[in-house]
């Protein structure tokens, strides 16, 4: 199942990254809605998933290891310039720090593939995960695709699209080989739970306050797409 997993969550992400390719100008308000939804489904899944897989597997300091992750995820950011938050904050008439984005978004993205390769104790987990996650790197690859063609051209773009969207499968197939084969990989890759959890939590919670006003007031039609990610995370719950 893994691979099978892996294959479709690297199919999707292409599909999803080849939008731009042939769309000019994406809706911006819908862009926003889909990050609402995204956020808001994949904090849910590291709430009602990963962080009690986290706790039930008794990581020592798994407390102290989410904090790590938060600010980790912060460190990031700066290199990304919060590209994992579906935009950038790159004011017109910058220029584009291609390189430094995509090595920011490809070590987030090996992040979000080590939990995909862990035995969890539950089986609805790993499903829910790679949901949370799929959802969650379709904006970032529609952002990849749409950067590198700015600097670069299309086919270009394609390269780096397929590229990116190779990264989180191929975290979650050595984690998961080296976990069957190793003992102390999975213990170690149990520490690195926290970590990814805290990281989860910095970017979902930073695209609901970035998908606001400034007065941090929210439009109904968020709301209700936040409302549809948090109800779409707790129906996973059925699978259990």
């Amino acid at each position: 199942m893994l691979y099978l997993f892996n294959a479709i969550l690297f199919v999707l992400t292409v599909i999803g990254g080849s939008v731009p390719l042939w769309i000019r100008q994406l809706d911006e308000k819908r862009m926003l809605y889909l990050l609402a939804f995204s956020g808001s489904f994949l904090l849910s899944i590291t709430f009602l998933h990963l962080l009690p897989e986290t706790f039930e597997s008794h990581v020592n300091y798994a407390g102290p290891l989410l904090l790590v992750g938060f600010f980790l995820q912060l460190l990031i950011q700066r290199m990304t310039h919060g590209a994992e938050h579906g935009h950038t904050h790159i004011h017109e008439g910058q220029s584009i720090p291609l390189a430094s984005i995509f090595t920011g978004l490809a070590i987030h993205a090996f992040m979000e593939g080590l939990p995909l390769g862990f035995p969890y104790q539950q089986e609805s987990t790993i499903l829910s995960l790679y949901m949370a996650i799929t959802v969650h790197k379709l904006p970032e690859a529609m952002l990849v695709t749409s950067i590198a063609m700015q600097v670069k051209n299309k086919k270009v773009a394609f390269i780096q699209l397929l590229f990116f969207a190779l990264i989180t499968p191929v975290a979650s197939t050595l984690t998961g080989i080296m976990s069957a084969r190793y003992a102390n990989i999975s213990t170690t890759v149990s520490y690195l739970l926290p970590v990814v959890a805290g990281a989860f939590i910095h970017i979902a919670t930073t695209i609901f306050f970035e998908s606001g006003t400034r007065q941090h007031k929210v439009s109904w039609q968020k709301a209700l797409a936040m409302l549809l990610g948090v109800g779409t995370g707790l129906l996973t719950l059925a699978f259990e």
